[in-house]
């Protein structure tokens, strides 16, 4: 039994905790926008200040492994752009497109697959402005898609421990395989995909009627010729590129020749000179086919480790060295790629949670509710459903899985541990759906395209909630008896 702390303790770690999960929601508050970043390290800070949890304890909560994952992963993510991935994965939705509706469903299932294994934030960062021109050449409304790659992206990555942030705190603290974890939410996975597209088609049928590529492709051609744009912008266009990233491809070039402006797409494309004897010796074509071949090479090894059981963080740097090595030239372009305030956000939450569960308030909540949430029949599992739901939307499924994991975990058998974790991965992973604000990825989508350089759309909240509210309790509810189906 969990035991409250003293009550100055209880409200001062109260308030602290507030303040964090105010800046975490509204990280643009008019009386103190900071930004998320910021808030975490004010909350982290506010724990240690008000005495309810000392600087040796703040530092032990810092998960070193799971940083080192995450920051692994976003380097192995951008040589794998550098190297055309995600371009592959591009081209093969539009590969044959057959009109809106095709174009949706293949962008919900090479999304969901990618984000299982790439994590969801990074698919959403590089297909959002892809799925965009796609959307505009023929004559599609962009919504659609926007939600499409927002709601599969989270569902998709729900299946890995290396999906999505949550489920990389589930992995290390359940150390569950990551074949274990993989087959238990797979089955659940796929048809919450299902079933997620089905809703998307239903709901916008008319909508992704549109025009034929052919005649969308002849429309731009036209618009061209009246506006005096050039024939390469056209192509660009056909290509799903836009005529600015073409207009431009020079201007990096000659920027590359000089050694200013290192773009993430040239991790690949490096200056000869700077390279050992052996690539000298060797034809353009040929360097560049070892090291885009040698990223996936072993891209596919540090999977095949994770299968293995080998130790995830280690394995992601490892690969991530050995790409940063072979590429043989200053690794700083690809770093300044990383997200560091992803990180530091991630540093301050930890100690803030860690600070919040000294108080004991989570315990007591869940000693409350731990009666009516028993995994072992439908209305147990149902509640513990709903009370992951509505607290992954109020405080973020980051932080209410490091409140709630271990207290769920503690409280029912051994035997029940794993699908007890499963499930608390599964559902914190597709409450991200609900609203704009309930997962980094449904941020993402917003922002990128927002910002885009052509065809900018604003997501809105109430346009993601008209659909993230049913599509996240179907799903949810279709996926639960699958949790732990398939075990190994």
């Amino acid at each position: 039994m969990t035991e409250l702390a003293p009550l100055p303790t209880v409200v001062l770690g109260s308030l602290a905790f507030g303040v964090f999960w105010m800046l975490a929601v509204f990280p643009s508050v008019p009386f103190l926008p900071i930004g998320r970043t910021a808030g975490a390290l004010l909350g982290a800070v506010l724990m240690i200040v008000f005495h309810v949890i000392s600087p040796d304890d703040a530092y032990a909560s810092i998960d070193l492994p799971i940083l080192g994952l995450l920051f692994a992963t976003m380097v192995v993510g951008g040589y794998l752009k550098g190297a055309g991935m995600f371009k592959h994965l591009g081209a093969l939705l539009a590969w044959r497109s057959r009109g809106g509706r095709d174009l949706l469903c293949r962008v919900c299932v090479v999304t969901a697959l990618a984000s299982a294994l790439f994590t969801n934030d990074t698919c959403c960062v590089v297909l959002t402005e892809f799925v965009l021109e796609l959307a505009a050449e023929r004559n599609l409304p962009a919504k659609p898609f926007l939600l499409a790659l927002a709601t599969s992206a989270n569902i998709g990555s729900s299946a890995t421990p290396i999906g999505n942030p949550q489920n990389l705190v589930i992995a290390f603290n359940s150390r569950i395989t990551f074949l274990r974890f993989l087959f238990g939410i797979l089955p659940a996975m796929l048809a919450g995909m299902g079933v997620n597209t089905v809703m998307l088609l239903c709901m916008y049928w008319k909508d992704l009627e549109g025009a034929s590529p052919d005649e969308a492709a002849a429309g731009k051609e036209m618009e061209a010729a009246e506006e005096g744009r050039s024939p390469a912008s056209v192509l660009s266009l056909k290509c799903g590129a836009s005529p600015a990233s073409a207009n431009g491809a020079g201007l990096r070039h000659r920027q590359n020749g000089n050694g200013n402006g290192h773009d993430a797409d040239s991790v690949m494309s490096e200056n000869i000179s700077t390279k050992h004897r052996w690539f000298m010796q060797c034809s353009e074509q040929r360097r560049k086919l070892f090291l885009k071949s040698f990223a996936y090479v072993v891209t596919v090894g540090m999977l095949v480790a994770y299968m293995l059981g080998l130790n995830m963080s280690w394995t992601a740097i490892t690969t991530a060295i050995a790409l940063v090595v072979v590429d043989f030239r200053d690794a700083e372009p690809c770093l300044d790629k990383v997200s560091y305030s992803l990180l530091v956000f991630f540093s301050g939450m930890f100690v803030t949670v860690s600070g919040f569960n000294k108080t004991g308030l989570p315990g007591a909540i869940w000693n409350f509710m731990a009666p009516y949430a028993k995994i072992n029949h439908g209305s147990g599992v149902t509640v513990l459903s709903l009370i992951i739901l509505l607290l992954s939307n109020l405080a973020s499924n980051v932080p209410t899985v490091l409140l709630m994991g271990d207290e769920v975990a503690a409280s029912i058998s051994a035997a029940a541990v794993t699908r007890s974790w499963l499930l608390l991965a599964w559902v914190s992973t597709v409450a991200g759906n609900l609203s704009l604000l309930g997962s980094a990825a449904n941020l993402i989508v917003c922002e990128q395209a927002r910002r885009a350089p052509r065809n900018a759309h604003d997501l809105t909240f109430w346009s993601h909630v008209v659909f993230g509210v049913p599509s996240t309790l179907v799903v949810t509810a279709i996926g639960m008896p699958l949790i732990g189906k398939i075990s190994i």
